[in-house]
């Protein structure tokens, strides 16, 4: 078996035994009445502590294969509350008891300690809704509902019988304006590395403090999870992303005001492992010091080892972690890896080391935990108990129940409310749905460049793959991609939405969309990629930022200048425009449409028919899913491409900082044979095969136009289909909607431009 098989079998033997202990637990806890409640010996230490109860969630154990599926895939094992665990006498409270046939989920206090938002969940086939109570159990009220097509959607999209497939709300947040975070999937999005298209994903909302005004804050093609607010009143929460990375790697900690906009990240874009940082919460009293768990992705969830973080550190590097569990690691997927009495290290995917969830810090070396000792797996239904952590990774034990898990220890006190932020809406740009991006000077961090070499930004957006794009016949799928993209590069669709100048002095002021995963390209005057942005950046609505330039980090704020002084700055912002032949700069990025009719035209005299040259068919006769020239170029057999980015190959890799000109056309072999002169390639064996390959290519010319569509499809990470929609495999040829080119407002639609044309009688899956 593959190790994708292996872990869906492991996850499933963890799932059965999740449940028997579950059976086990509930039997030993009816057998022996009133011996399940255990206080621990930090009991009696509220004085100590400051606080005198601490408000937590009962719930067994989540058994979901991934930290993010908790709310899909978990087996239903209803039971538990809300809880009040009184520090001097080990009593507990349940706030809810008329709740107790459901499933608490996380949950956040008020910033006066009066009242408790939460997420609960009634029954298997139902969603995750947010609720309020008061402290002392009274007013409780239903804040988020169904949509009114939900009975549609689960028709619609559901895959299998476990999960419900309408839309969920969870893990809420109180904000300093009286409004509420959460997270949710009402944006209908799909996790792109999912070829069953089963799981979904969640991105950030926030709603008035009566449940209207609901707003979506982020447009995430993977899950956002866990928000919190921080002492200036941001939004603290862990975004899941893969970019031309490895997809698996890159879940880090980020940060937003609470209407959306200034989203920048905090750590860990680019720390391959632990693949998963998430529960993040600020230290009090300690500077841009932050707690956080670092977890597995898969088949392990949300359980792990706790991190502490000084973001006074090199944030490009894992200087600023502390292992407080040092103990405890993850140094691969899947399992969690112990430290054995030699100091040795063992992998263990049943996880029965010590494990922990939801870190909150009391200071920089005290912490709350939900704790697992060794002994039990970590799917163990009732495995975990309340704790406090030191930072030499000792757990003093303050509360267990028998019978059920304890999650989610919280103090009950006031706490001050954090300042109110917001930014400063520009009407006309918010009216459009767009907004401003100004970079003060691009050449900042970015080596190997020579000033007055970059001429262009090129805006690129990442689209979502939506619930609409589901497959509902079989086929389409590759390397877990449910609705195929590309072969062994990204699993995200791209399109373009222009370039923009950059002036003499480095700086550029344009438009970019809101609402869109945008991320730039920095071109010299030949459209050739200098440096690409491996991460996203999202604006809302009439929002205005800048940035340094390239690679920047917080420590770059001594460097910034003055925005006002820029030539850029000085006039209007630019609307991005076309490249050389394009109508314009707005469109799909399809291979088909874009890269093959170069070959047709200037390639297949050598590169076609039964004997190609080279061993290098260019033709574009149709494959299974691709056609020849492109199944030929990639994966990069014939080493003229340059180095391309396989978000599943490693999975867990391709995360580290990548210098510019180290990607696309300025290391690629192709262009520097198509253009002489207009690329010096670093390895002077390759530059020397570029030479030969020139010589023996010379009566090739192609124009500006046909050069700009093969070096941005490869700057681009060299992408096939340009939307999700329309069939793939070629037994559909006949079909109507079998491999449709698509416009760009097309790929970047929410809703399937070729429903109308598809057969009524299509299969279902």
């Amino acid at each position: 078996m593959n190790g994708f098989t292996t872990w869906r079998c492991q996850w499933l033997l963890g799932w059965v035994l999740g449940v028997l202990a579950l059976v086990a637990a509930q039997r030993a806890a009816a057998a022996e009445p009133g011996a399940a409640a255990e206080p621990g010996a930090g009991v009696g230490a509220g004085g100590k502590l400051g606080f005198e109860q601490l408000l937590f969630v009962k719930r067994h154990t989540y058994n979901a294969n991934h930290y993010y599926t908790e709310f899909i895939n978990s087996a239903w094992l209803p039971g538990g509350n809300l809880c009040l665990l009184n520090l001097h006498d080990g009593s507990v409270r349940e706030l809810l008891p008329a709740l107790k046939g459901g499933v608490f989920e996380r949950f956040d206090l008020s910033f006066d300690a009066r009242r408790v938002v939460f997420a609960w969940k009634q029954g298997a086939q139902d969603g995750y809704r947010i609720y309020e109570v008061n402290l002392d159990g009274t007013g409780l009220r239903q804040l988020t509902f169904p949509q009114a097509d939900e009975a549609e959607l689960a028709r619609k999209f559901r895959v299998d019988g476990q999960y419900h497939h309408g839309t969920d709300d969870m893990q809420p947040c109180y904000l300093p304006d009286g409004g509420i975070a959460f997270i949710s999937t009402r944006c209908q999005y799909s996790i792109l590395c999912d070829g069953s298209d089963n799981l979904t994903t969640t991105v950030l909302y926030r709603m008035d403090k009566d449940g209207g005004q609901l707003c979506k804050l982020s447009n995430s093609a993977v899950s956002e999870a866990a928000p919190v607010v921080l002492p200036d009143g941001r939004l603290l929460y862990t975004r899941w992303e893969y970019v031309d990375k490895g997809a698996v790697s890159v879940k880090g900690l980020w940060a937003m005001r609470p209407d959306g906009s200034g989203s920048a990240e905090v750590f860990g874009n680019n720390i391959a492992l632990p693949p998963t940082l998430i529960y993040g919460r600020p230290i009090p009293q300690a500077a841009n010091h932050y707690v956080v768990l670092g977890t597995p992705h898969f088949p392990q969830n949300g359980l792990g080892t706790v991190i502490r973080l000084d973001m006074n550190r090199d944030i490009r590097s894992r200087e600023p972690m502390t292992y407080m569990t040092p103990d405890i690691d993850i140094q691969g997927e899947g399992g969690f890896a112990f430290r054995q009495p030699d100091g040795s290290w063992a992998n263990d995917g049943q996880g029965r080391g010590p494990l922990f969830k939801d870190p909150y810090p009391l200071s920089d070396s005290l912490f709350l935990v939900a704790h697992k000792p060794a002994g039990p797996p970590w799917h163990a239904a009732n495995g975990y108990g309340l704790g406090l952590l030191n930072d030499r990774g000792e757990v003093t034990p303050l509360y267990r129940d028998g019978a059920i898990s304890c999650w989610l220890p919280y103090p009950v006190r006031p706490r001050a409310t954090p300042p109110v932020t917001a930014m400063s809406v520009n009407q006309p740009l918010a009216a459009k749905n767009q907004a401003l991006c100004m970079v003060s000077d691009v050449y900042h961090g970015l080596e190997n460049v020579a000033r007055g070499e970059a001429a262009y930004l090129r805006i690129l957006e990442q689209v979502p793959r939506p619930w609409a794009a589901r497959r509902r016949w079989g086929g389409d799928e590759y390397d877990q991609q449910h609705a195929c993209i590309t072969k062994a590069t990204h699993l995200a669709l791209k399109v373009q939405h222009g370039i923009v100048p950059v002036e003499a002095d480095g700086s550029a002021s344009f438009v970019v969309p809101a609402g869109a995963n945008i991320m730039l390209q920095v071109l010299d005057k030949n459209h050739l990629a200098l440096q690409t942005e491996r991460t996203f950046v999202n604006y809302m609505p009439g929002e205005a930022r800048g940035c340094v330039g390239c690679h920047e980090v917080p420590q770059s704020a001594a460097a910034k200048i003055v925005l006002g002084a820029r030539a850029a700055m000085l006039r209007p912002p630019s609307l991005p425009g076309p490249q050389p032949g394009e109508a314009d700069g707005h469109r799909a990025l399809d291979y088909a449409a874009d890269v093959q009719p170069v070959w047709d035209r200037h390639c297949l005299e050598c590169h076609g028919g039964d004997a190609p040259k080279g061993n290098l068919n260019l033709s574009g006769t149709p494959t299974t899913l691709f056609n020849v020239s492109y199944e030929n170029l990639l994966p990069d057999t014939h080493r003229v491409l340059g180095p391309v980015i396989g978000e599943n190959h490693p999975k867990t890799g391709n995360v580290a900082y990548l210098p510019a000109k180290s990607l696309g056309s300025h290391a690629s072999v192709l262009v520097a044979m198509l253009a002489p002169g207009a690329v010096h390639l670093a390895d002077p064996k390759q530059a020397e095969r570029a030479r030969h390959l020139a010589e023996v290519h010379q009566k090739i010319r192609l124009s500006l136009a046909e050069r700009v569509r093969i070096t941005t499809w490869l700057d681009t990470n060299c992408q096939y289909y340009g939307s999700y929609w329309g069939r793939r495999n070629l037994s559909h040829a006949a079909l109507p909607d079998f491999r449709p080119l698509p416009t760009f407002e097309q790929a970047r639609s929410l809703t399937d431009p070729g429903a109308a044309a598809r057969p009524a009688a299509a299969p279902s899956r």
